[in-house]
């Protein structure tokens, strides 16, 4: 059994990096190399290659094509740059401005790991003869009593489990995460000692091609009808202002409202947006009490155990955004769609946002996840049937 846990002799094993040009996924590629394996670098071009060159803290974009080619050749290994601009486009940018449009707040990472990094790929690797993926994310995987888990990374600064929540039991047979038990700082030491040109260079954004964190500027040009202006309206009906579309805002959001953040006719707490309506073009906004959320209705549910969860309701701890502490919480699920009953109300509970279980003892577990529904439109659904 060798180190990555499949029972041939490194020399014999064949191991695809999806090599981003980043440092994690360069020293992923580099212990590989250092322990005997027979390893293949994959770049993806997910986006238009003259636009992207120069752009600081991007991924999978020019400078970080030539990066990872870079550290490759230094290695000594074969590396391929697959176009996948297309289906890209068509199944993370497009639904990314898509989820804008319907008064969400999407979570492209996640649907470009499930697609084009995972599905995708994996299948690439197949082709390729690859016993495995091994990709440079902090988490973990083992191997439980009914087969692969996936477990949060070992550092909690770091992981990265929340964005990983829609991979399937027969994706985790095929990948392996060697930063799983690592600390950024260990990683950036082993990319010092094995000598990498990429060795110092920045982490790159979360949202690969939204330049400067303008998201509004991106989903304008992709449907430039969600740029269409409307009201701000506090809870209570009353018309606060005016904005120049939902796109511009997020649940739980206090600053850049446009409105002074109060309401001028009462010395009243801050303002937080509350609810987007896109049939309306409205934003919704009203004091922070308004937030808390109890139950969270879910869509797309992926769950990873082979136990389905229990009819009565599964304990679990929950994540509803990917900075957010880890909550107790019960869940429902019957096929794709639930619901979770948090055992205190969370504010910020946003649609579109991604809501990850774990196991309800320690937390570390992934059992899966689901995309949170908007409640105002099930509860429309609900009432035309």
């Amino acid at each position: 059994m060798n180190s990555l846990g499949l029972d041939k002799q490194p020399k014999d094993t064949r191991i695809v990096v999806a090599m981003s040009g980043g440092v994690d996924s360069s020293v992923t590629a580099a212990w590989l190399v250092e322990q005997g394996y027979d390893v293949v670098g994959i770049t993806l071009q997910l986006y238009d290659h003259g636009a992207a060159v120069g752009r600081k803290g991007a991924c999978c974009a020019g400078q970080d094509i030539y990066d990872a080619s870079r550290v490759a050749e230094k290695l000594g290994m074969p590396h391929y740059v697959l176009d996948y601009e297309n289906r890209f486009r068509e199944e993370v940018m497009q639904a990314f401005a898509d989820s804008y449009v319907r008064g969400e707040t999407p979570v492209p990472c996640v649907l470009c790991n499930r697609t084009v990094k995972f599905r995708d790929l994996l299948a690439t690797a197949r082709d390729l003869g690859a016993d495995a993926l091994a990709t440079g994310h902090y988490v973990r995987r083992r191997v439980g009593p009914d087969g692969p888990e996936l477990l949060r990374g070992a550092d909690p600064a770091r992981d990265q489990s929340y964005f990983l929540f829609g991979t399937t039991r027969d994706q985790l047979e095929l990948l392996r995460f060697p930063l799983g038990d690592l600390g950024k700082d260990e990683t950036r030491a082993m990319a010092r000692r094995f000598d990498l040109p990429v060795a110092s260079k920045p982490d790159s954004q979360d949202i690969c091609f939204v330049p400067d964190g303008d998201y509004a500027s991106v989903v304008e040009k992709l449907r430039p009808e969600a740029a269409e202006p409307g009201e701000i309206v506090h809870a209570d009906g009353s018309v606060l202002g005016r904005h120049q579309g939902i796109i511009h805002f997020t649940v739980g959001q206090r600053r850049g409202l446009g409105i002074g953040g109060r309401r001028e006719d009462q010395d009243s707490e801050p303002l937080f947006v509350l609810k987007l309506d896109p049939q309306r073009r409205q934003v919704v906004v009203g004091p922070r009490t308004l937030l808390g959320q109890s139950l969270v209705e879910l869509r797309e549910i992926n769950w990873l155990s082979t136990m389905p969860p229990s009819p009565g309701g599964e304990r679990v701890m929950v994540r509803l955004r990917s900075t957010q502490a880890l909550a107790p919480a019960t869940l429902f699920a019957e096929g794709g769609t639930g619901r979770i009953v948090l055992d205190q109300p969370q504010a910020g509970v946003s649609p579109g946002q991604a809501c990850v279980f774990y196991d309800f003892a320690r937390g570390e577990r992934v059992l899966g996840g689901g995309w949170i529904r908007r409640r105002d439109v099930i509860a429309d659904a609900s009432a035309a049937a």
